[in-house]
């Protein structure tokens, strides 16, 4: 496997362009969304697995778990989510996504199709299936070695 260099490499320069705050900025101008850029990623976790406790929320953004509890705190001003006792462990707040908040995540994922579209225009149907098949496979491998070290 001498091509992991590379690799790490183009994973690095992902998430590097990923996280630029004026992609997240351009995201929610395209969806017609007013929304603090922080609060962006968190309604979207919420969206994507909520219910979601506050701690595993901040885990995932790699954030502190009381900056993400005002965060989320704020996202409920907004009505974009609720939180309620979790069904588990009733002293665990949990947030859901309201029928707004999913609307603005319906918004913004229209909004990344679009962009997606122009990004992936001189791609073959077949290399951007073997790229969606591939990634899939990659995301589990992490999830499951993440898993693993957590035991």
């Amino acid at each position: 496997m001498r091509s992991l260099p590379d690799l790490h490499r183009s994973l690095v320069d992902i998430v590097s362009t990923m996280n630029r705050p004026e992609n997240d900025a351009a995201m929610l101008d395209k969806a017609g969304l007013a929304l603090e850029r922080a609060l962006f990623p968190l309604l979207v976790l919420v969206e994507r697995l909520g219910p979601i406790g506050v701690v595993d929320l901040a885990g995932r953004v790699g954030r502190d778990h009381t900056t993400v509890s005002r965060q989320v705190a704020r996202l409920e001003e907004l009505g974009l989510v609720q939180r309620r006792a979790g069904q588990a462990d009733r002293r665990v707040r949990e947030a859901v996504i309201t029928p707004q908040g999913k609307a603005a995540t319906d918004a913004v994922d229209a909004a990344r199709g679009r962009m997606a579209l122009a990004l992936f225009r001189d791609w073959s149907p077949g290399e951007f299936d073997d790229l969606v098949r591939l990634m899939r496979k990659f995301a589990d491998g992490l999830g499951e070695a993440a898993e693993e070290r957590a035991s």
